[in-house]
C-alpha cells in the first residue's frame, strides 16, 4: 500500500499577510461577488457560535480526515500557527463529531484564526463562550475515532469548495468565501470597491431617502427592461380552480 492518504506535508505558501489583513471588514458576500458568486461554501457550513459582529479572515491549514477520525486534527492543532484557519475536510459526516470544546479552547489559545469542519462538533454550550469563529456541519454528542488515516497540507473540500493550502477564508455570519491565494490581490480591490460602493449607498439611503428611492426606481427599470412585464390597472379578481 503507498503512503498516499497517509501524509503530512509541512510546508506550502501562505497568501501575503499584508493581503489577509486588508480582507478584514469587507463581508464574505462582498468577496464572493466579485467572483462571479462561485466562490462560496454551501449553507451546510455554518458558524456555531455567532455573535454580533463576529468575522474570520486567516489562511487555510488544510486537513483531509476520514469520517468520524480526528488524528490529523490532532496534528494541525499541534502544527498551526497563528492567523491559521483550520479547514478539515470530513466528507460532511453527521454521525460522529471531530471535536469539541477542548480541542478548540486549544485553538483559540494558539491564536488560530478560526475552524471550519466539513462534519460535526460536539460540546456546542462550550463553543459559544470562544471568540474564535467555529464553522461545522451540524452537532451531535457522539466522540471521534482516533485511528487516521489522513492528510494535512493537501488540496481539500469543503462545503463545496476546493480549499488549497495557504487560501484565504473569508467568513462571517453569512458564511465562507474561498479566496485562491493567486487571486487575492484581484479579489480584494475589487471587493473593496464593491464595499465603498454599498457605504456610500447606506449613507443615501441615511441622508435622502427620496433621492435614493429615485435611483432605486431607475436601476428597476433598467434591470427589468425587454422582459415583458405588463402593468395591469385593475383589481385581480379571477377565482382559483380547485
Amino acid at each position: 500500500m503507498t503512503k498516499i492518504g497517509n501524509r503530512i506535508f509541512t510546508k506550502w505558501e501562505r497568501a501575503d499577510k499584508e493581503i489577509v489583513e486588508a480582507f478584514k471588514g469587507i463581508p464574505s458576500s462582498n468577496t464572493n461577488d466579485e467572483m462571479n458568486r462561485l466562490f462560496c461554501m454551501n449553507a451546510d457550513i455554518r458558524m456555531i457560535n455567532p455573535t454580533p459582529g463576529k468575522s474570520m479572515v486567516g489562511t487555510a491549514f488544510t486537513v483531509k480526515a476520514p469520517i468520524g477520525d480526528n488524528l490529523y486534527l490532532h496534528y494541525a492543532l499541534d502544527m498551526a500557527e497563528p492567523g491559521d484557519i483550520i479547514v478539515v475536510d470530513g466528507g460532511g459526516y453527521a454521525n460522529r463529531s471531530f471535536c469539541g470544546e477542548i480541542m478548540m479552547r486549544f485553538a483559540q489559545s494558539k491564536g488560530i484564526a478560526g475552524v471550519v469542519i466539513d462534519g460535526c462538533i460536539r460540546d456546542s454550550d462550550g463553543m459559544k463562550k470562544l471568540d474564535m469563529p467555529v464553522y461545522a456541519a451540524g452537532v451531535t454528542p457522539q466522540g471521534p475515532f482516533k485511528n487516521g488515516p489522513g492528510e494535512i497540507g493537501t488540496p481539500v473540500s469543503c462545503g463545496g469548495q476546493v480549499v488549497f493550502p495557504g487560501d484565504i477564508l473569508v467568513g462571517d455570519e453569512d458564511g465562507i468565501t474561498v479566496v485562491h491565494k493567486q487571486d487575492a490581490r484581484e479579489v480584494l480591490a475589487a471587493a473593496q470597491v464593491k464595499k465603498g460602493g454599498e457605504d456610500r449607498t447606506f449613507e443615501l439611503m441615511a441622508s435622502d431617502l427620496a433621492a435614493y428611492a429615485k435611483k432605486h426606481e431607475a436601476s428597476t427599470e433598467q434591470r427589468a427592461n425587454g422582459k415583458g412585464i405588463e402593468f395591469v390597472g385593475e383589481v385581480y379578481t379571477k377565482a382559483y380552480d380547485l
